[in-house]
């Protein structure tokens, strides 16, 4: 097909937020009762600061970009609305979305294309892409919570953390970022490609979507060396 890939924006930041800015963004009865989270309490074990938490959306879809995050929040920050970005709807990864944007002290994504997934593999593009994202923080920081059993090359001491973004909030705020950008440059490829149904599946190999793949081929965002994308071999027959 002709039509262009969707525009694919590879870092965004975050200004320092004020006083005033983190003390909106912390739920009043949280801050005054000091009932902070097991996910906030987490990462206070680590005293290490400013603490980046990173992780990725869309390892493993067929089609689509890959989006890591790194995000580093105020020291006194703990949300409700911010949690693992699976347990939340669209609705409430939009808003925790906002409520990072506006309390984080340094956030950034990087975004690899399917070409890049392609050439690299899912996990290359993962860690390629949690490293660069890091790199792209305004703010250095001075330790880094991983999501996964595995760590990108890192310039600072980091951990990876199993179901990270169950556990850590500042991973679970990089999850929320990725998932949510992810979700927003899949939303552009269905305006290109409605005939796949971007909007409902965001690339994830879905009965519908395999159904679109196998009538209309792949699109310029498929990833061509996945299962389900690139042609099956003949199977070999004995006569």
């Amino acid at each position: 097909m002709s039509a262009k890939s969707p525009r694919q924006p590879r870092i965004q930041t975050a200004r320092a937020p004020g006083l005033l800015d983190v003390l909106k963004a912390v739920p009043a009865p949280k801050a005054e009762d000091g009932l902070f989270s097991p996910l906030w309490r987490f990462d206070q074990s680590f005293g290490k600061r400013p603490l980046a938490g990173l992780d990725e959306a869309g390892r493993g879809p067929l089609a689509g970009p890959l989006v890591a995050a790194a995000v580093i929040l105020p020291s006194d920050f703990d949300h409700e609305k911010v949690n693992d970005s699976k347990k939340l709807s669209a609705k409430e990864r939009d808003m925790a979305y906002d409520i990072i944007a506006e309390a984080a002290v340094a956030f950034s994504f990087s975004v690899k294309s399917s070409e890049d997934v392609d050439a690299l593999n899912p996990f290359k593009a993962s860690m390629t892409a949690m490293a660069e994202a890091l790199a792209a923080l305004k703010v250095a920081p001075a330790f880094a919570l991983v999501d996964g059993d595995k760590l990108p090359e890192l310039p600072i001491r980091a951990r990876a953390v199993v179901s990270g973004d169950a556990t850590s909030l500042c991973v679970a705020a990089a999850s929320i970022v990725a998932k949510v950008t992810r979700d927003r440059l899949m939303l552009e490829a269905h305006a290109l490609y409605p005939e796949y149904g971007f909007d409902r599946h965001k690339g994830y190999g879905t009965k519908d979507h395999l159904a679109a793949l196998a009538k209309h081929g792949p699109c310029p965002i498929h990833r061509l060396t996945f299962r389900g994308v690139k042609p099956e071999p003949p199977k070999s027959r004995l006569f």
